[in-house]
């Protein structure tokens, strides 16, 4: 995400609000996590990482951490998102209320599919997106009696945990939010819309880059470390990965290109 790693800025933004134990739950690539995260010193501590081998899904995951917790509510975020969400916030409301869980919530079409009444008591949760209904941000504090209701080692959903625990009369609420930042990159052009915004509409050009002076940089763009663009290149719109090559007069639009690649042929509206 404009030249850092998503997993950075998340744990950046879990700093920012106080947080100083950490544990990231890891199963794509998870020798990368272990390997990016062995030297926590470059946070100021230790970050621990629980491998699930076999996927175990949104609550099988959490239920994969279960050793880390003590007595208290903890804070889960889920890994694709960027937000300025207060947390600290978040926090007080879910200790205020005394829930199982609480879910941070926004008004975000087409996800709003959770429908909750006048004291903030979640009453459903839908499938698809319905009106009058909110969305959940993919933050939630929980509380560790929560944990005895997912199934260890296999795949669950927490949402399907939260249906039951809705249905029996067990405290799932809501915590509503406002006027904050907030983007999912599960999707090709989320994924450029959050580069964009972070890129803030110029160029983030990473160190070790070599950009002839013909090249034409138009709109927004993100050049990865000891990449090499040549003679009357083209980037409009697009992130590069690290070491990139684009060979003479290549056009790149609406693109990403991932890590040491050659383009040697117009890219538009792919990933390459």
């Amino acid at each position: 995400m404009a030249n850092k790693p998503i997993l950075a800025r998340n744990i950046e933004y879990l700093i920012s609000h106080g947080i100083t134990e950490i544990i990231v739950n890891a199963h794509h690539h998870y020798t990368q996590l272990v390997d990016y995260l062995k030297d926590g010193a470059s946070f100021g501590f230790n970050i621990k990482v629980k491998v699930e081998p076999e996927i175990l899904g949104t609550g099988g995951g959490i239920k994969n951490t279960e050793g880390f917790w003590d007595k208290e509510p903890f804070i889960v975020i889920n890994s694709d998102i960027l937000t300025d969400i207060n947390l600290v916030a978040v926090y007080q409301v879910h200790q205020t209320s005394g829930p199982l869980a609480t879910l941070v919530l926004h008004d975000c079409e087409p996800f709003n599919q959770i429908q909750v009444d006048d004291q903030w008591n979640i009453m459903d949760i839908a499938k698809d997106n319905r009106p009058g209904r909110l969305a959940f941000t993919g933050i939630h504090v929980i509380n560790p009696e929560v944990l005895s209701h997912i199934p260890t080692g296999a795949f669950s959903d927490i949402i399907e945990c939260y249906r039951g625990l809705i249905r029996v009369g067990k405290p799932v609420r809501a915590c509503l939010v406002r006027g904050h930042y907030w983007r999912d990159i599960g999707s090709i052009q989320s994924y450029l819309e959050a580069n964009r915004e972070l890129a803030g509409n110029s160029f983030v050009i990473g160190p070790g880059c070599s950009v002839d002076s013909s090249v034409k940089l138009t709109d927004w763009g993100v050049i990865g470390q000891n990449s090499h663009l040549g003679k009357n290149v083209e980037v409009q719109r697009s992130v590069l990965w690290e070491g990139v090559t684009i060979k003479e007069g290549i056009k790149v639009m609406d693109a990403v290109v991932t890590s040491g690649r050659e383009v040697d042929r117009d890219l538009h509206g792919e990933v390459f």
